[in-house]
């Protein structure tokens, strides 16, 4: 474990040798800007943790800072791409995955410059995606499905806010990216089009709240509050009532116009409690929060993201969703 964890974890036990309440401890969990993490601003902007007696402290970051302080103890929960989840644990940053958050189902994609029309004419091609991130996985996946490897292409390492220029500069047929990136590229781009979408591939993107196993051990009590205030979020935003008081907060939130981040909502599945109970089953195929990790811990392995393989099931932690009714 980094030195910063130890240092983390020892001002915890003498915090709770003075403090000796079960809430003397204030709760930070790292969000950054995706619909499936960013929805807990709902929660935040109505105060329902305070009404469940909860002290959480909601911290915004960009996405790989976020998994920098959760690596460095700074946070004690993050919501992250279940891979990535991984990858962190195999750097000595072991988490607990308490609550299946969505899948990406359309918002991350690989767009293609015009005249490219299909994957298969990606061959022989520059490809821009950020490497070892989840668009590169998809990248993968839109190959296998086309017959294809990823030897048939060259890979052009792009980090994925650069994307859109990336395209638009001519220097790559096509480019793989998230939202609001992915749709950057196509509005930056006349004539440019999606060849493949996550909504081709459901469960290969899991999002989930991941937790130090320290403070899960601790807290769970209050854990399975927090995860049970992110499903009745998700509730909120699904309501045809509220959706659109949701939206508007979520958008607020990210500085985006109300209209175009509905349009792209769609692009993230909220997983319903009963839809996460239902993915935390033991199972080989996407639908599968297991078959999905396996497929990202052999992606992370042949891309030397790391050297070890990890085991998926070591960090899932189902407890909580299954007791949640």
């Amino acid at each position: 474990m980094k030195l910063k964890n130890l240092i983390h974890l020892a001002c915890i036990a003498a915090s709770s040798a003075v403090l000796p309440t079960a809430h003397s401890e204030t709760l930070k969990l790292g969000y950054s800007d995706w619909p499936g993490y960013t929805v807990l601003e709902v929660a935040k902007q109505k105060g329902w943790f305070k009404e469940a007696g909860l002290d959480v402290e909601l911290v915004w970051f960009d996405y790989l800072p976020s998994l920098d302080a959760f690596s460095a103890g700074k946070i004690d929960g993050v919501c992250v791409v279940a891979t990535d989840a991984l990858v962190n644990g195999a750097n000595g940053a072991k988490s607990k995955i308490v609550a299946l958050l969505d899948y990406s189902d359309g918002s991350d994609a690989i767009v293609g410059k015009p005249g490219i029309n299909s994957i298969k004419d990606l061959k022989g091609q520059k490809v821009g995606v950020e490497v070892t991130l989840v668009d590169h996985l998809l990248l993968l996946k839109a190959l296998e499905l086309n017959g294809m490897k990823q030897s048939d292409i060259e890979l052009v390492n792009t980090p994925t806010n650069e994307t859109p220029q990336t395209l638009a500069s001519g220097k790559v047929a096509a480019v793989g990216a998230w939202y609001p990136s992915s749709g950057q590229a196509l509005k930056a781009v006349a004539g440019s089009k999606k060849l493949f979408s996550s909504s081709e591939a459901k469960g290969l993107i899991y999002d989930v709240m991941a937790v130090n196993p320290t403070s899960y051990a601790k807290h769970k009590e209050d854990w399975t509050k927090i995860v049970g205030i992110y499903y009745k979020c998700v509730d909120y935003i699904l309501d045809a009532k509220t959706k659109d008081d949701a939206i508007k907060t979520m958008a607020a939130k990210v500085g985006a116009e109300g209209a175009d981040y509905a349009a792209n909502v769609p692009g993230t599945h909220f997983l319903t409690l009963k839809e996460a109970k239902a993915a935390f089953k033991k199972g080989e195929g996407l639908d599968s929060i297991y078959g999905s990790m396996a497929v990202g811990n052999k992606f992370n392995l042949d891309n030397k993201v790391y050297k070890e393989s990890q085991k998926p099931a070591s960090y899932l932690a189902p407890g909580i969703v299954e007791s949640l009714k």
